[in-house]
């Protein structure tokens, strides 16, 4: 087993899976828009490179699983259906809409796991938790009212709607998932990631094959060419597998509110890429900039050190 990273090793390595993690609306707008790479023809759907990509990064953790990690629990069921609905939601908003909305809304997780944990679990929760739900929550109503299409044809209008809503189902979707993995915190993360990973590819894959018949998918599943099947094996090998490996070495050696405050790098960044591949459709807004700016903020004062008991992780990826 290799040796457990110095701290400064680990801050490294949990900088560079944040990076690693924000690269997502990159290779989302590869398979959208016109590039040099040509890997925008045939158009893949959202649900389609969820798939892929949780096919791909799942069979490469589920490598670096040990044997007597693998557990079975009834409660990983509805976990996997849970992440499976984060990750069709989340890309879809992605796709569909201006990144910056996607990602901000779905770091809203924090305060819904505030919030569930609390009227649901019967959790404890004390002030500065309550200051971060209100941060938080007040940053997701200044992006979904200040992006509340107006002026707009009433089949444009519903669409956007769709898209603000998906962006923030995400982020309840996934509370939900923080909360399965708070309650599996014995199983082994690598385990856990892989099952949520191949689990969610193969629940999309029978949502496909239910709702639109054996012939769609089949046709869903060759669609791909070779180009675009390496650029799906990349996105779930460099924006899954790798920042996740990296992130759970590094909770070896530094504590998770540290481990939260860094990679709170990847919504910084996971805008900008977008960006640079579609400025016309991920410029920053008024809105997106003061919602993810209070959305930031309450992160920030959620995970900062502080006597007592430990936060749990803001979602990432």
């Amino acid at each position: 087993m290799a040796a457990d990273p110095s701290p400064a090793g680990a801050r490294l390595g949990l900088v560079l899976a944040a990076v690693l993690w924000s690269l997502g609306s990159l290779f989302i707008r590869l398979f959208g828009e016109p590039t040099p790479l040509g890997t925008e023809a045939p158009r893949l759907g959202a649900l389609a490179v969820a798939f892929y990509r949780g096919l791909f990064g799942g069979l490469i953790l589920l490598a670096l699983v040990r044997r007597r990690d693998v557990r079975f629990r009834p409660v990983m069921v509805p976990m996997v259906v849970t992440f499976a609905a984060m990750s069709g939601l989340y890309l879809s908003a992605l796709d569909l809409g201006p990144a910056g909305n996607a990602i901000f809304l779905q770091n809203t997780a924090p305060v819904w796991v505030t919030v569930f944990g609390v009227f649901v679990l019967g959790e404890p929760a004390g002030r500065r938790d309550w200051q971060a739900v209100l941060l938080g929550a007040a940053g997701a109503v200044v992006i979904v009212a200040g992006s509340w299409p107006r002026d707009l044809p009433p089949a444009e209008q519903r669409r956007e709607v769709l898209v603000l809503l998906m962006g923030l189902g995400s982020g309840v979707v996934y509370a939900g998932v923080v909360l399965f993995l708070r309650a599996l915190r014995d199983v082994a993360p690598a385990w856990l990631i892989a099952l949520n990973l191949l689990g969610s590819a193969a629940g999309l894959g029978l949502f496909v094959l239910l709702t639109d018949g054996p012939a769609e998918f089949r046709a869903w599943v060759v669609t791909p060419t070779p180009r675009q099947f390496a650029l799906l094996a990349a996105y779930g090998a460099v924006q899954m597998a790798a920042p996740y490996w990296l992130f759970s070495r590094g909770l070896r050696a530094v504590s998770p509110q540290e481990a939260g405050i860094i990679t709170l790098i990847e919504p910084l960044l996971n805008p900008l890429w977008a960006y640079l591949i579609t400025p016309e459709k991920d410029a920053p807004t008024g809105p997106m900039v003061a919602g993810g700016s209070l959305i930031l903020a309450a992160l920030v004062w959620r995970y900062m050190p502080r006597r007592g008991r430990a936060a749990p992780l803001p979602p990432s990826g």
